[in-house]
C-alpha cells in the first residue's frame, strides 16, 4: 500500500513541476485522499518545500539548466521562425568550406622556384653558338632544388628595348608569379658593383649580369618571396644591401687558408655556425659542418641589416649571411647542390633548402 501510494505521489510531482514550469501558477497540494503515511521515507511537505526553492533560486544547478534550455528551445524557435537566418546559416557554412578547399588546393600546387641564368658572352672571332649570347643552368642546381618535387624556371635576361623582339615582361613579373628565387653561381661580381676598381683584369667579374641579378634580388624582396644566393649569389646579396667584397681572398688575407684548388667541389675545409643564427638553429646537433669550397672572392665590409649565419673555421672568411629584415633571404658561400644527402661526411644541407620551400609556401597564405 505504501510503495503504492508513493508511485503515486511520484507521478503527482511530476506533473505539478510540469505545471509550474510553463504556467508558472501556484504551488497544488496532493489530494486530501493521498496518504504518504506508513514507512514511506519521502516527505511530501519537504520535497515540496525544495521543489519551491529550486524554483526561486537562478543559481541552484537544477534551475540553471532549466533556464539553459529554456533559452536553446527559444533560440531555435527563434531560428525556425526566421527563414532568412536559416538562409543566411547555410550559405555561410557553404562559403566557409568552399574557401578552405580553394584554401588548401591553392597552398598545396606544386611550387615553382625561379633561378637566375648564368651568361656565357660572345667570344670576339668566334662563330657558331660562341658568337651568341647564351643564357643556361648548371644541372646540378636545377636537380637539386627539384629533388623536394617542386618546378624549377630558368629565369632570363630580359630587354625592352630590343629592336629584334621587343617585349613588354619585367623581371617584376617573374618575381609575381614565381614562389623563390635562387642565385645560382658563376662569374665573379664586378668591383664596379660595389664602387670599386679590378685590382687585377680578370677580375673585372660580370657587370651585366651583377645588373639582371641586383634587379631580381631587389624584385622579390619587394614581392615578399624568399632568395637563396648560392656561392656569387651569397657575395651578390651582400652587394645588393651596400656590402663589399675581397677581389681575391690569397691576395687580400694572406693569412687564410686556400678556398680554391684545382680540386674543383672536391675540395673542403671546416665551417661553424655563430650561436643563435638560424643556421645554428637548423642544425642544433651541428656546430661545426665540412662544406666544399670553390670561391677566390669572399664578404668583406657586411651589407646592411646583414647577420653573419656561418663562419670558415680558422680563418673568419664570412660563409654564410642573412637579410634580417625577410622572412627567408640567405646566401650560402659553398655549393650545397654538390653535397650528397645523407653524407656522413659532407653537410647535409635538405633542412636549408626545406625552410627556404617552407617560406615559399607561406608567402602564399
Amino acid at each position: 500500500m505504501v510503495e503504492r501510494d508513493h508511485r503515486r505521489y511520484v507521478g503527482w510531482e511530476k506533473i505539478q513541476l510540469n505545471h509550474e514550469c510553463y504556467s508558472r501558477s501556484e504551488s497544488i497540494l496532493p489530494p486530501a485522499h493521498a496518504d504518504f503515511s506508513g514507512t514511506a521515507q519521502s516527505n511530501p511537505m519537504s520535497e515540496q518545500h525544495d521543489l519551491d526553492q529550486t524554483s526561486a533560486n537562478p543559481q541552484h544547478p537544477d534551475s540553471a539548466s532549466t533556464s539553459d534550455l529554456g533559452a536553446s528551445h527559444r533560440k531555435r524557435i527563434d531560428h525556425e521562425e526566421t527563414p532568412w537566418a536559416q538562409t543566411q546559416r547555410i550559405v555561410s557554412a557553404r562559403f566557409r568550406a568552399i574557401s578552405d578547399k580553394v584554401l588548401r588546393r591553392f597552398t598545396q600546387r606544386t611550387l615553382k622556384i625561379g633561378i637566375s641564368a648564368r651568361i656565357f658572352h660572345p667570344e670576339t672571332g668566334a662563330k657558331g653558338l660562341r658568337s651568341k649570347t647564351l643564357q643556361y643552368l648548371e644541372e646540378s642546381i636545377a636537380q637539386w632544388v627539384m629533388s623536394r618535387d617542386v618546378m624549377v624556371f630558368m629565369i632570363p635576361t630580359v630587354n625592352t628595348n630590343s629592336l629584334l623582339h621587343p617585349s613588354n615582361i619585367r623581371l617584376r613579373d617573374y618575381a609575381k608569379h614565381l614562389d623563390g628565387l635562387v642565385l645560382q653561381g658563376g662569374a665573379d661580381v664586378s668591383p664596379q658593383t660595389y664602387s670599386e676598381v679590378a685590382t687585377r683584369p680578370e677580375w673585372s667579374g660580370d657587370r651585366a649580369r651583377d645588373m639582371y641579378e641586383l634587379e631580381l634580388v631587389h624584385e622579390f624582396v619587394e614581392a615578399g618571396k624568399p632568395i637563396l644566393g648560392i656561392c656569387r649569389g651569397c657575395q651578390l646579396i651582400n652587394v645588393a644591401f651596400g656590402g663589399t667584397l675581397y677581389q681575391d681572398i690569397a691576395s687580400d688575407v694572406p693569412t687564410a687558408i686556400e678556398h680554391v684548388n684545382d680540386l674543383y667541389d672536391g675540395h673542403y675545409h671546416e665551417i661553424h655556425f655563430p650561436q643563435g643564427s638560424t643556421l645554428s638553429q637548423l642544425f642544433p646537433s651541428k656546430p661545426r659542418a665540412l662544406v666544399n669550397s670553390i670561391h677566390h672572392q669572399a664578404v668583406k665590409d657586411l651589407g646592411r641589416d646583414l647577420a653573419i649565419e656561418a663562419i670558415s673555421g680558422s680563418d673568419n672568411i664570412v660563409e654564410a649571411v642573412r637579410y634580417r629584415k625577410a622572412r627567408f633571404v640567405m646566401g650560402l658561400q659553398w655549393h650545397p647542390e654538390f653535397h650528397r644527402p645523407g653524407s656522413a661526411e659532407l653537410l647535409d644541407c635538405t633542412p636549408i633548402l626545406d625552410d627556404f620551400l617552407r617560406a615559399a609556401r607561406e608567402t602564399r597564405l
